[in-house]
């Protein structure tokens, strides 16, 4: 047993302390939150960051393809994907940027895009001894047809996905 543990925690070591959960869920709405360091400074994760087209998942886009993202990193800007045939999507628009510290973006993800329900995407960005952790909450809340509360453990599964993208792209692996 002792030499299980041991070798969970080694592997988490490897894998670069993340912690994952949804924090609150109810029928009005729920928290995803994640953490990870990044073993680089918070000037590199932030300019990943600003790329979405290099550590967010292609499966997770309406186009089949991860190229087709971009993101606005000022007020007002747009966490934007393009589509074929001229169209387009509007997942989120950044409401706070600090760069190299903390980014927050207005939008609903996914299959919440066509409900009542819209979130508040907070990625916050502390760096030490030069490496940073990244700490990212999505607060959900409104109508979604059977439950926001029901989505909220999918939605913890992909936004994971990403964040870990996000370190690997900012590692550079």
């Amino acid at each position: 047993m002792k030499t299980k543990m041991i070798a969970a925690l080694a592997l988490l070591a490897v894998a670069g302390v993340a912690r994952a959960e949804v924090t609150d869920a109810g029928p009005t709405g729920f928290q995803v939150r994640h953490e990870v360091v990044v073993a680089a400074p918070a000037t590199t994760v932030w300019a990943t960051l600003v790329q979405p087209s290099k550590w967010w998942a292609s499966a997770h886009t309406w186009s089949g393809s991860a190229a087709n993202l971009s993101l606005g990193a000022a007020s007002g800007g747009c966490f934007c994907e393009r589509l074929p045939n001229g169209g387009s999507v509007l997942h989120a628009t950044t409401i706070y940027a600090a760069p190299s510290a903390k980014l927050v973006l207005s939008g609903a993800l996914g299959p919440m895009q066509s409900s009542g329900a819209t979130g508040a995407l907070t990625f916050l960005l502390t760096e030490k001894d030069g490496q940073t952790t990244v700490t990212v909450t999505y607060d959900v809340g409104g109508y979604f047809r059977g439950g926001i509360d029901k989505i909220a453990g999918p939605v913890d599964g992909v936004l994971g996905q990403q964040v870990q993208g996000l370190k690997r792209a900012a590692e550079g692996k």
